[in-house]
């Protein structure tokens, strides 16, 4: 079992980079996955899509090759998104123009992340607009860390104790979930049921 976590944030040092790390932490130390790969966007390490992509153009390849290797071996993914003007940062938008089958009928959790009482745009916009060609499969479940500074920090003295225990719990619940469901959709995809050369996208 191999989940990847994809961190959205555009900063460094970002709150969603430091979510991403526990849920990390919390998947390895609760055997919920033998193996993780974090990938940051931040500082725009994915540049801008563009049509020499579908060409084989050699910068392109260098800069992907080794992100669709993880991201195909992976089994499910956690998607974190902060919430930028009440949307998903372009960065995490550009990142779903790159990889269809890599993400093909696998399932992802997605966890907002917001600095108040927020996060619930991101949660809508990544359903309605992001799946849609790759065929990534959200569950049912998901995840918004609203005042995201007072909570899951190392130091303790820096965390609100009862809203603390709360993310970590909740945390702990649906990353199981996306466990059963990365065991399950791999059936489904073992079973060539959803092999097409047909319908490459969605309608």
């Amino acid at each position: 079992m191999k989940i990847s976590i994809i961190s959205g944030s555009h900063r460094q040092n970002s709150q969603s980079i430091k979510v991403g790390k526990h849920i990390e932490k919390t998947l390895l130390e609760s055997k919920l996955s033998d193996d993780t790969y974090l990938l940051s966007l931040a500082g725009n390490p994915i540049p801008l899509w563009d049509e020499s992509i579908w060409e084989g153009d050699e910068e392109w390849k260098r800069i992907l090759d080794p992100i669709s290797d993880e991201l195909e071996n992976s089994d499910g993914f956690v998607i974190i998104s902060p919430e930028y003007h009440g949307q998903v940062p372009a960065a995490l938008k550009n990142f779903f123009l790159m990889w269809k089958k890599q993400l093909s009928h696998k399932p992802a959790l997605i966890v907002a992340v917001s600095s108040v009482d927020g996060g619930s745009y991101p949660v809508a916009e990544l359903r309605m607009s992001s799946y849609k060609n790759n065929r990534i499969c959200y569950l049912p479940e998901h995840l918004i860390i609203r005042n995201v500074e007072s909570v899951l920090n190392d130091d303790q003295e820096k965390n609100d104790v009862e809203a603390d225990n709360y993310f970590r719990e909740r945390i702990q619940w649906s990353l199981g979930i996306l466990n059963e469901y990365s065991k399950a959709l791999k059936l489904v995809r073992d079973s060539g049921a959803t092999d097409t050369d047909k319908f490459t996208n969605g309608m």
